[in-house]
């Protein structure tokens, strides 16, 4: 290729790189929302710690400052970290800091590529009652659709 090819090429690039991150950022933004509403209306008040004798079941980040941490396949904490901090929408990996396992607000640390985030407050979150309430609804919609769909 020559070079007056590949700075074209390059440019026609960069341009696309600029409208897609111009235009990718409405949904990150809606989509941001949507999830931290979907766990704070199920986010008990904030407790000092909690305490896991296991491994983590997984985590999701759900704002820039803020990621559920499930200790097992019923049990979340929503976990809102101090700023400065990374963008935790795009941590590929992180970690909690504890002592004799227990992760402890304003003590230990999220770690997330490479950033320590000292934790600000520890919700539990009634997971289970989150996921009853989304099959109801998904439920109800589904009823709703196919008895619309009868008459």
């Amino acid at each position: 290729m020559r070079p007056a090819t590949r700075r074209v090429a390059a440019a026609g690039l960069l341009l696309a790189a600029a409208l897609l991150s111009s235009c990718s950022g409405i949904p990150l933004v809606k989509r941001e929302a949507a999830e931290r509403a979907r766990f704070q209306a199920y986010a008990g008040k904030p407790v000092g710690s909690y305490t896991w004798l296991t491994s983590y079941d997984g985590w999701e980040p759900i704002s820039r400052h803020q990621l559920v941490v499930w200790t097992n396949i019923n049990e979340a904490y929503l976990i809102t970290v101090f700023r400065p901090c990374t963008d935790l929408m795009f941590a590929r990996r992180i970690g909690l800091t504890s002592f004799a396992g227990t992760v402890s607000a304003k003590f230990d640390f999220v770690k997330a590529d490479g950033w320590k985030c000292m934790i600000k407050t520890i919700q539990p979150v009634d997971y289970r009652r989150m996921l009853r309430d989304e099959r109801k609804a998904r439920a109800a919609a589904h009823s709703g659709e196919t008895s619309h769909t009868a008459d």
